[in-house]
This record gives C-alpha cells, structure tokens and sequence, in this order.
C-alpha cells in the first residue's frame, strides 16, 4: 500500500486512479472487440463451409431441367447459381455474342449464344465456352447447323455490367462481362422470354486427335476463398497481445505510481 501524506498526493493519487480505470475500460473493450471478430469469423467459417458443400452437390448432381419461366423471379445466387441443367431446343447462331475471356488456354472469347428451348418457346443464354481470336474470324459467316440439340451445363447468375475501364457497348460489339440483360437487348431478343440467367455448357469431348474442340466448354472456375481460420486466429492473438501488454503496462504505471508518492 502507497501512504498517503496529504491532500495534494490525494487529489493526485485519485486523478491517477481515474486514468488507470479509463485505461483498463478501453483495454477491455478492445479485448471484447477483438474477441468478437475471431468469433464472428468462426461463423463465418461454417456458413462458408456449408456453402461449398451445397455448390458441390449441385455441380456434380445429375442435371435437372432447367427452371421455367415461372421459375424466373425466385431465381437467386444462394440457392440456384451452378445447379447442374439440362434444355433441349436449337442454338440461335445468329444472335451469338462473343465476351472476352482469359482461360488456361490464353486470351479469346466465351461464345453466347441464345438457345430457344423446345418445350415452352423461351431463350436460355448458353455460354457453349471458349475460342481464339482466330475462331471467331473464321466462324462469322458459318457458326453451325440449327438442328435439336441437348444440352447441359451450370447455371450462372447475370454478370456485372463490366468493370470502370472495361464497360460493355452494345454499339461497338464490346462485352467484357455476360450480362444477360444488355446482350439479349442487343440482340434483339424478346426480354420477357429470354431467362434471367445464363449457363455454362459442359465440356465437349475432343476430337480424333485428341485435340480440343472450340468452342471448349466445363471450364467454369467455382473457387470460394476461405481465410476465415486464419482470420479468427489473427483477431484471437492480438486480443491476447492486448491484454499481454496492458498487463505489464499496467504494472509498470502502479510501481511509477507507488514510487513517486513514496
């Protein structure tokens, strides 16, 4: 115990223990704060998780026929984005649209082309996958045979319209993004027919040669990154470093304390 020897040490003495209390009150609710955010990042390690594993079943489940139109409105990217589809119809090449894209195969394009499905008469965006430069030049005149198809693939949700220096234009034929909106406008499609989702085909098998054959489709990138654990680790230690620190600090200001009233 530190004696006290009259009414100034008093006062000091007091002033003292009002900012030690102000101290430790901040140093608690930093140690909460930081607490709480490694624990908000175990949540948010199990809600990801479990969001992987829901994406992993719809990818790899057998193929279910794409929604209807009536379907359309509850479409959403929690619960729909890669459920594996299936639609029958014919390709529109027509109306195709080519969106620049970088794949493990280099620079190109994703072909987009509208898909008028058999059953109801409505358009569903097929991303039938990846081309060259060169293909596209090659192929504007002829782009293939309108004939019944099948077709499977991934469901994909409407991209952005672009980034700030890459902004799709309809008038110059510019797309850097698949927004299923602005394309089907551009092309001229019926909005209230055409879904409001795209889907990426699934992989074509190659040729003779065993040569992939273009467009290449299956070259959808599904990647969640999940730092959570490290991030809840990161929050946890510096709560620890805190109370490390303000421990010893906290015993450092008592000995100054005992010492100068000595």
């Amino acid at each position: 115990m530190c004696p006290v020897f009259n009414a100034e040490v008093s006062s000091r003495k007091s002033r003292a223990t009002f900012a030690f209390m102000f101290f430790v009150v901040i140093v608690l609710l930093v140690f909460f704060v930081l607490v709480g955010l490694g624990t908000w990042q175990i949540y948010r390690r199990t809600w990801k998780l479990d969001l992987i594993e829901r994406v992993e079943a719809r990818v790899y489940a057998t193929p279910v026929t794409s929604p209807s139109s009536w379907q359309w409105p509850q479409i959403n990217r929690a619960n729909d984005e890669y459920r594996h589809v299936s639609l029958r119809g014919t390709y529109l090449y027509d109306k195709e649209t080519f969106v620049q894209a970088v794949t493990e195969f280099g620079s190109g394009f994703w072909v987009i082309t509208p898909f008028l499905q058999e059953d109801d008469g409505n358009i569903v965006l097929v991303n039938r996958g990846f081309v060259p430069p060169k293909w596209r030049k090659q192929h504007l005149v002829y782009r293939g045979q309108s004939d019944i198809k099948n077709v499977t693939g991934l469901l994909r949700i409407s991209e952005p319209v672009g980034s700030f220096l890459q902004k799709n234009d309809a008038l110059t034929d510019s797309w850097y993004s698949r927004d299923v909106p602005a394309i089907a406008e551009s092309r001229g499609l019926n909005r209230s027919q055409v879904a409001p989702f795209f889907i990426d085909a699934d992989a074509t098998s190659p040729d003779s040669n065993d040569r992939p054959v273009f467009p290449i489709g299956g070259l959808t990138v599904i990647s969640f990154t999940n730092n959570h654990l490290v991030y809840s680790i990161t929050w946890y230690l510096l709560a620890g470093m805190v109370v490390s620190v303000s421990y010893f600090v906290g015993r450092m200001e008592i000995w100054q304390r005992c010492v100068s009233i000595k």
